[in-house]
């Protein structure tokens, strides 16, 4: 007679909980704590859901990176929230010098 061998029940792992989605507000906190920002905006442009933002940040930790890099400062102080972030547009990415000249009268 063949011999059965019994297999362990595997369940199915229950499912992991889902961060919640990123805010404005936690995203604008997020990026002033990693990056010692001096000025964060963020504007949520996904109506709301927390999938799509715009941001400007000055950091003087910009000083002396050009735009790639300090975008990349950008996406890795994000890191977690970029799992639930559908879109993250970087209009700005300045030292506070640049945002100095850029208010300077003409």
């Amino acid at each position: 007679k063949p011999r059965i061998r019994a297999c362990p029940l595997r369940l199915p792992s229950p499912p992991r909980p889902r961060a919640t989605m990123s805010s404005a507000e936690s995203i604008k906190t997020k990026l002033t704590e990693a990056l010692d920002a001096s000025d964060v905006t963020v504007i949520d442009t996904s109506a709301g859901c927390g999938s799509s933002f715009d941001v400007a940040i000055v950091s003087a930790q910009f000083d002396g990176k050009n735009l790639l890099a300090r975008h990349r400062m950008v996406n890795d102080a994000l890191k977690e929230e970029m799992k639930d972030i559908h879109a993250l547009s970087i209009k700005k990415a300045i030292t506070p010098a640049q945002q100095q000249a850029q208010q300077a009268p003409q």
